[in-house]
Formats: structure tokens, sequence, C-alpha cells
């Protein structure tokens, strides 16, 4: 039997995943939590095979729930969430899956055919060692803005074939868009993560980043100068010597004064 334990802070929500279980004959639902500090116990005490997690619950976060039980025990887990703007890049490096509610009953049914598969391969499956990493870079990086209560992110979490690279957001010079994906732009480096850039724009401090074009963020603090031309638009130099358009309909993002760059 693979013991099932449901954490999330919406009655609705745990109710909607004991039904779509119902019927699994190798399924034993063993708990329901209502919040991060009775998650914590009931991982403890119970030991579940397989924990359905939110992400944004009362007292804990899903993420500060796993840390508090990495030293004695890691189930495998499914991160379940509503937000996959802001932290669904650091759910999918290291969980064996996750749920954007609203999720239809195959999409569950997705997750315990993984579950089932990775659980008769061994304990140490590769789903707990990557939790654990998840967790080691977290506590060396810090948790998503989200999870932290911060309005901003201060880094990213990117995928490098088989490593994991935290890019901090200070050090990004500009941020440019490539159809679903972005390209994080850290010198001569350029990252690709899996989200659009109005979701990345989000996270970004509007104080240190501007929007100054549909496929272009910034960070201020590297425009080195800017050049008009005669149609209303510029090019904005910054200090690594890249150019990049700054657009008419963006101008009062970069200069909020009406939008006038001098005399």
């Amino acid at each position: 039997m693979i013991r099932i334990l449901i954490v999330d802070d919406e009655p609705l929500a745990r109710r909607g995943l004991c039904l779509g279980l119902e019927g699994e004959a190798d399924l034993e639902i063993v708990g329901e939590c209502a919040d991060g500090p009775d998650a914590v116990a009931a991982i403890r005490s119970l030991r579940p095979d397989l924990v359905f997690l939110d992400v944004q619950m009362p007292g804990l976060t899903g993420f500060q729930v796993l840390e508090e039980v990495a030293d004695e025990y890691l189930p495998m887990v499914v991160f379940v969430t509503a937000h996959d703007a802001h932290a669904l890049q650091a759910f999918e490096l290291h969980a064996l899956d996750y749920l954007l509610k609203p999720y239809p009953r195959e999409r569950l049914l997705e997750s315990l055919r993984r579950a089932r598969h990775e659980l008769s391969r061994s304990d140490d499956f590769p789903e707990r060692r990557r939790l654990v990493e998840m967790i080691a870079l977290m506590q060396a990086a810090g948790l998503p803005a989200e999870a932290r209560g911060e309005r901003y992110t201060s880094r990213f979490m990117v995928r490098d074939r088989d490593r994991i690279l935290v890019v901090r957001a200070d050090n990004l010079e500009a941020v440019e868009a490539a159809g679903n994906y972005v390209q994080l732009v850290e010198g001569e480096k350029k990252h690709l993560l899996r989200l659009t850039l109005a979701e990345v724009e989000e996270q970004l401090d509007p104080a240190k980043f501007a929007r100054i074009h549909r496929s272009t963020i910034i960070q201020v603090d590297r425009v080195r100068e800017l050049r008009p031309d005669p149609h209303g638009d510029c090019e904005v130099l910054l200090e690594s010597g890249k150019l990049y358009r700054l657009s008419r309909a963006y101008r009062d993002r970069l200069l909020p004064e009406g939008g006038k760059s001098g005399p």
C-alpha cells in the first residue's frame, strides 16, 4: 500500500484530492493537514510514502515544511499550487511532480503513476535525493521570495544540464523574452528559464528593473547612456556595451519624469 498524506489549507482542495484518489486499491490516505506545523508533525509521526503538499499555507510554506523534516524523513512529494508564475521553476527541478490548480483527474492519476514507478524501485528514489539538494540550495541561497514573505525575488534557480544554478537578481543586466521562456542575461552568460517576461517582471523590484520593450527588461543601474532617435524611440547602452531598444510605449518606465531624457 502507498500511504498518502494530504496537506492543503483549503478544505475543498483536500476533499477534491480525496475524491480523486477514490477507487485506487493500492492507496491509503493516512492523514490530512491544513497548515504547515501540522504537516511537519504528521510527516514525522506517520512517515507517509507520498505527500500532496500545498505551497502557500498558514504557519509554514511547503518549502519550510520540507526543511523541518529533512533531517529525519523525506517522503516523496507532489507539490500542489495555484500559482505557477513565482515558484514552479524550483518545484519542477526537484519534486516528483506538481499539480497546478485546477487540475483534471487524469493529471492526478499521472502523478500517481509516476509515484508508483519510483516507489517500486527503491527507498532511495532519485526524487528524494533531489529534494535534499533543493533544501540545501534553499538554505544556502534563501527561499523563493513568496516563501520568505518578500514581495520581490533576489535570486532564480536555473537548470543547467545536471546542475542547478543560483542566479542572483542583482547580477542581471537584462532579461530577454524568448517565446514562453526568458533569457536571464548575466554578463556574457545567458540562462534559459521557463517563465514569460511578464511573470519575471512581477518578481523583480521595479525600483531596480524597468521594462523598456515588450521583449526586454533591464537593470536601471547598468544603464550608461540613452541615445534618442528622431522617431521617439531610444537606444539604451548598458555598462557591458550591449544596446537595447527603448520603445515609446515604455518610455515612462525608464524616464518617469514625463519621459524626458534631458533638455
